[in-house]
C-alpha cells in the first residue's frame, strides 16, 4: 500500500496578475497531521481547494488518496472531509438537521459512522436542536468537523479551523484532532497561529505562495543557526528601535510582552546590557531563549528577501 496520502506536484494558481501559488512541491504521509503555517494571503486556502477538487490549478499536478484531482474529481469528494475557513453549513437548519443533511448526502447514516463523531458530537448534543447560526464559535467548529468526518474519510482538510474560536476550543479541537490520527486519519491543516505547528507531526512554512521550509517543527527549530535573546521592558516601542540600531543585531520583533533578537554572532552580554542602560533601560530583563516556530518563520522569510 502506498503510505503517501498527498503528492502535490509544481502547483501554480493566480488570480489576475497575483501569483497565489508558485511552484509548490510537497507530501503528506498516511496518519500524518501535516500543518501549513503562514499569514493570511499566503496562499493557504488557494490550495486546499484545488487539493479538494474545487478550484483548478494553472499548472502541475495533484493526487489524494492515489487518485488526480482533476481526473478523479468524483472519487475523491466521497473520500475526504473538508472544513472550510468560513462557516459554511446551514444557518436556519438545526444541529442535528444539518449532520443528517450531511450524512445523507454521502449516503450514509449518523449512526453507521457515530464511532468517528462520538467524542465531539457529545460536546454538542445538548444543543442539538439549536439552529445553527445561533451556536458559539467553538460549537460551530465543533458541528463542522462532525459534519465532514460523517462519511468516515480517509483524508481530512481543515483550512484555519481555529481562527476566531477560544483558546480553549482550539486545545479541545487540537486533542480531537489527535484521537482522528490514532484512527488513521490523514489530516491536513492550515493555520495563521504559530504556536499551532508544534502539535503537527510535520509543517511546511508558506509565504507568498511558496513554501520556504518543510520539515517537523523540531527539526525547523533546531536548524535555528543565530543566537536569539528574550528582552522586555515596559517601555516596549522604543525598546524595539533602539535595540534595532545596535551593531550585530540581525533582527528584533515584538513577541508578546518581549522582543525577540537574531543576532549575527554570540553577543557580549555585558556589552549588550550597558547599551540599553545607556539607552535609559536599567530594569530591562535580558535572557537566552530557544526559539519559537514563528521566530524561525521570521529568520527564514527575511534570508528569502536578502536573496
Amino acid at each position: 500500500m502506498n503510505t503517501t496520502a498527498i503528492e502535490i506536484r509544481d502547483i501554480e494558481h493566480s488570480y489576475a496578475k497575483v501569483e497565489a501559488l508558485r511552484g509548490v512541491t510537497f507530501d503528506v504521509q498516511r496518519g500524518e497531521i501535516f500543518g501549513i503555517i503562514g499569514a493570511d494571503g499566503a496562499g493557504k486556502t488557494t490550495l486546499f481547494r484545488i487539493m479538494t477538487t474545487l478550484l483548478l490549478a494553472k499548472n502541475g499536478t495533484a493526487t489524494v488518496d492515489g487518485y488526480d484531482v482533476v481526473k478523479d474529481y468524483k472519487t475523491i469528494r466521497s473520500r475526504v472531509g473538508y472544513m472550510p475557513g468560513r462557516f459554511s453549513l446551514y444557518g436556519d437548519l438545526s444541529v442535528e438537521e444539518n449532520l443528517t443533511f450531511f450524512a445523507t448526502l454521502f449516503k450514509t447514516s449518523i449512526e453507521e459512522n457515530y464511532h468517528l463523531i462520538e467524542d465531539i458530537y457529545k460536546q454538542i448534543e445538548p444543543f442539538k436542536k439549536r439552529r445553527a447560526k445561533n451556536l458559539s464559535g467553538g460549537m460551530k467548529q465543533k458541528l463542522a468537523l462532525c459534519c465532514a468526518l460523517i462519511h468516515a474519510p480517509s483524508v481530512l482538510f481543515l483550512d484555519e479551523p481555529t481562527t476566531g474560536v477560544d483558546p480553549v476550543s482550539r486545545r479541545e479541537l487540537w486533542d480531537m484532532l489527535f484521537k482522528l490520527r490514532e484512527k488513521g486519519i490523514t489530516i491536513l491543516v492550515s493555520t495563521p497561529y504559530m504556536d499551532e505547528a508544534i502539535r503537527c507531526d510535520r509543517i511546511g512554512l508558506i509565504a507568498d505562495g511558496k513554501f520556504l521550509k518543510i520539515d517537523t517543527p523540531d527539526a525547523i527549530i533546531d536548524s535555528f543557526d543565530k543566537p536569539i535573546l528574550s528582552v522586555s521592558h515596559p517601555n516596549m516601542k522604543q525598546l524595539l528601535n533602539d535595540i534595532r540600531e545596535y551593531e550585530g543585531v540581525h533582527s528584533c520583533f515584538a513577541f508578546g510582552d518581549a522582543d525577540h533578537v537574531v543576532f549575527d554572532e554570540q553577543p557580549n552580554l555585558w556589552q549588550f546590557s550597558a547599551y540599553l542602560k545607556d539607552k535609559g533601560y536599567d530594569d530591562a530583563k535580558i535572557e537566552r531563549i530557544r526559539p519559537s516556530i514563528e521566530d524561525c518563520f521570521m529568520y527564514i522569510l527575511d534570508k528569502k528577501i536578502e536573496k
